[in-house]
């Protein structure tokens, strides 16, 4: 597996090394030696997955508070993603600053989004399948979010948001609430 630090600190690009034949290829998304040579979690106690039928569907962006928080090991199965990790640690050098990237099923990455931060993507095509992996089970109480579209933070989504839940809509704007925030 190949480890590229991304701009927010403690995210990563993890790329498997693809080893090819006749038969297609064969490779590694997990290997908990390796995630803890890079200093990284290598323990997950849940696996999720999640199905979109339309491109242009938002999802996040969603995070969950201490104790609960989680690292994130985000693989799409099928179709294609912009998946963005946003950091809202106060002690961050890299607070409030966010990343994208595309993952598919093609080129078969992998974001880790470390814990404090933010996670959400939009699809980029129809069916897209994610599957991801969180260090903390799902605690109700814990999850929150802050909104896509918030000016805070300035992403730039890469095509029109044509689907999104209303509780993705409905989180209050930044300021309003930072005293929530990890």
């Amino acid at each position: 597996m190949n480890f590229e630090p991304l701009p927010v600190a403690g995210a990563f690009l993890i790329t498997p090394q693809k080893r090819s034949d006749e038969r297609g290829y064969f490779a590694r998304v997990f290997c908990r030696d390796e995630l803890t040579a890079q200093g990284l979690c290598a323990d997950y106690s849940q696996a999720n997955m999640a199905l979109s039928p339309r491109a242009g569907t938002l999802r996040g962006l969603h995070f969950q508070h201490a104790p609960h928080g989680e690292v994130k090991l985000v693989r799409c199965t099928r179709g294609r993603v912009f998946d963005v990790v946003l950091d809202l640690r106060r002690d961050s050098p890299t607070y409030l600053r966010w990343h994208g990237l595309e993952l598919s099923a093609d080129n078969a990455a992998m974001l880790y989004a470390p814990e404090g931060t933010a996670h959400g993507y939009l699809t980029l095509s129809d069916d897209t399948e994610l599957l991801y992996m969180t260090s903390s089970k799902y605690a109700p109480d814990a999850a929150t979010g802050v909104r896509y579209d918030d000016r805070a933070f300035g992403i730039r989504w890469p095509r029109d948001i044509t689907v999104v839940s209303q509780a993705d809509r409905g989180w209050p704007d930044f300021q309003a609430g930072e005293s929530k925030r990890p």
